[in-house]
């Protein structure tokens, strides 16, 4: 299994934003005769701008597509890949709009979606120093774990990486891989994104796949970390690229990750979801 992430510096323009990920896909590494998993980090065709921004991109609550969500279904089919397409805005019943991701096939036929469920309204030490997505995003309201030739994916977005509890549901559902498209601001990143994704790949012995985006954007209004990366079921980093911009890969051994569950069968070890477990005094 091949698997390829995009580290980007994307920014309020979509047409350039668009114009990058093509560019890449053009000359992506191939091994003949083999499926392609591609994944892009969060808002990479719309990174930041003001609300009103990303609702011209939305599309109306009842659209089933959108012009970010068509754009990015065509890259899919004229590459002939699977695409986790990072995110980008739908909008949703309340006048917000998620923060949502698809999965195509290599025909562009969407395959499955998810919806940020953790909204990042934090205060962070840097040039930026609040942010309050739920200010613009509504939170989704499921998991999503799907089938796909490269065994069962399951998808998170950028904050959920702090909440084990949903890694841990999707391990339930069947995942064996977790695509994982990101957005870490500089100093969070630095302190945490690398502990984060080794210990979900380790609790859930899943691959975990985050492309993330890096460096300053739209004239160093924000700051992100990179560090995209590719984590085994063992916590080891088959492959990351920690700055500037473009492909991480590695071809990923299945026969590994069934070997590390079998030895080490967690999921059936497990006794915190047992009631009498959960009765407190």
């Amino acid at each position: 299994m091949q698997i390829s992430l995009l580290q980007c510096q994307s920014s309020r323009d979509v047409s350039a934003n668009l114009e990058y990920i093509e560019s890449q896909l053009k000359c992506l590494p191939r091994v003949a005769a083999e499926p392609q998993l591609v994944v892009l980090p969060e808002c990479c065709l719309l990174f930041g701008g003001h609300e009103s921004h990303q609702l011209e991109y939305a599309g109306e609550a009842s659209a089933e597509t959108t012009e970010l969500k068509t754009a990015l279904s065509e890259l899919a089919a004229r590459y002939d890949i699977y695409l986790v397409a990072g995110t980008i805005p739908v909008r949703s019943e309340d006048g917000r709009v998620y923060s949502r991701t698809y999965l195509f096939d290599n025909t562009g036929s969407t395959l499955g979606d998810y919806d940020k469920l953790h909204l990042f309204d934090v205060d962070v030490a840097d040039g930026t120093k609040q942010y309050r997505e739920s200010d613009t995003f509504c939170p989704g309201e499921k998991i999503t774990v799907i089938d796909t030739p490269f065994g069962k994916l399951g998808l998170a977005i950028c904050y959920d990486l702090r909440f084990p509890d949903l890694f841990r549901a999707m391990r339930l559902a069947g995942a064996e891989l977790i695509a994982l498209p990101s957005a870490f601001t500089k100093v969070t990143g630095e302190a945490h994104w690398q502990p984060l994704i080794q210990a979900r790949a380790i609790e859930t012995q899943c691959f975990i796949l985050a492309a993330a985006q890096w460096g300053q954007h739209n004239q160093g209004s924000r700051e992100t970390w990179g560090q995209s990366m590719i984590v085994d079921p063992w916590g080891r980093v088959q492959a990351e690229k920690r700055e500037e911009c473009g492909w991480v890969q590695a071809t990923l051994d299945r026969s590994e990750q069934d070997k590390i569950r079998k030895q080490i069968p967690v999921a059936g070890h497990n006794r915190f979801s047992e009631p009498k477990l959960l009765k407190s005094n």
